[in-house]
């Protein structure tokens, strides 16, 4: 297997995981910044440092994206499957940061791991797909705007007799707890996909096996790679995320993180499921934000985000496809 090839498809995956940073940090940090409870550095740190402990956490998203989902096989063709799966997610993080749409990161990865593995001939394991990406995809949101909605109802029942302008102040404290677990399931999700696919590179050049234990040295790049594309920032998304969703207030905020948090963990140790961190904290504040009253939630804005969920995997899988095609007509 050619080094070089590996070299570059390693650097293309932790690319992928910086744009993966700054197009995802809105998700932890978008609604601390927007209710005051953290300043906007203060709350890029926080993230960055959070997601770099997350990434150590476990592995069980990383085995299932590195052998749930496609089967690559050995040589230059793997490796070109690879690339061009990469390079299709990276395409799509940077039209949906520009747009500032929060769309999947993860998605994007997934639909251009699909599409290169087609234009490339090797085999989708559907049932990988369906059961740990498809699924997750349709249900995670649900669950996020039902948990999201009946625990800022509890919080209103818990707290009805507090004084507004103590509750506000009390739970801007808290935000900064809620937005640290936020970080930390950020970090156990989103950095274990790139050390998944950095497996793979490792598997399809020969160098280690499916059996082997992650290295450590593939858990820290897809760490730090990470921290650092959060503290970068994504002001675009985070706009869109803390403001045009709703006006969010310190309350709903904590209930939004508390909420995206639980389930990224819930998924992480007890599914192995790679679910989109982005999914769950947008519908987390949609199912908050109806708590004030339904038409408080900007559903016009709701509906374009959405939208943008259901095209992330296969927009990604045709830029995907069509990478694999220049890439087999140069190189392979």
């Amino acid at each position: 297997m050619d080094t070089f090839a590996l070299v570059v498809t390693i650097t293309v995956a932790l690319f992928f995981t910086y744009t993966n940073g700054f197009h995802d940090s809105a998700n932890a940090i978008a609604t601390s910044v927007s209710t005051r409870a953290l300043t906007p550095r203060a709350a890029l740190a926080m993230a960055a440092v959070m997601n770099l402990a997350g990434a150590f956490l476990g592995s069980g998203v990383a085995k299932t994206v590195s052998e749930g989902l496609i089967q690559t096989p050995r040589g230059s063709t793997g490796m070109g499957i690879l690339f061009a799966a990469l390079l299709g997610a990276i395409v799509w993080n940077l039209v949906t940061w520009y747009l500032g749409l929060p769309s999947s990161s993860s998605h994007a990865l997934f639909g251009g791991l699909v599409g290169a593995a087609l234009a490339g001939g090797t085999t989708v394991i559907w049932d990988g797909v369906i059961d740990k990406v498809i699924v997750p995809m349709f249900v995670s949101p649900l669950v996020g705007l039902l948990v999201g909605y009946l625990l800022m109802t509890a919080i209103m029942w818990l707290f009805r007799r507090t004084s507004p302008h103590k509750a506000k102040r009390g739970f801007r404290i808290a935000q900064a707890v809620s937005a640290a677990g936020m970080a930390l399931g950020h970090g156990l999700q989103d950095a274990q996909k790139t050390m998944g696919v950095v497996v793979m590179a490792l598997v399809i050049s020969g160098h280690q096996t499916y059996d082997d234990p992650i290295p450590v040295w593939v858990q820290l790049a897809s760490a730090v790679m990470l921290s650092l594309g959060t503290y970068a920032g994504g002001w675009r998304i985070m706009r869109t995320l803390g403001r045009k969703i709703i006006e969010l207030e310190p309350p709903q905020g904590f209930a939004a993180e508390t909420t995206g948090a639980s389930i990224m963990f819930t998924t992480a140790f007890l599914f192995k499921a790679p679910i989109s961190t982005t999914h769950v904290v947008t519908a987390a504040v949609m199912g908050v934000g109806a708590t004030k009253r339904l038409n408080a939630v900007r559903w016009g804005i709701a509906k374009n985000i959405v939208l943008g969920w259901f095209i992330t995997m296969p927009a990604a899988a045709l830029v995907a496809a069509a990478a694999f095609g220049i890439v087999d007509l140069a190189f392979l």
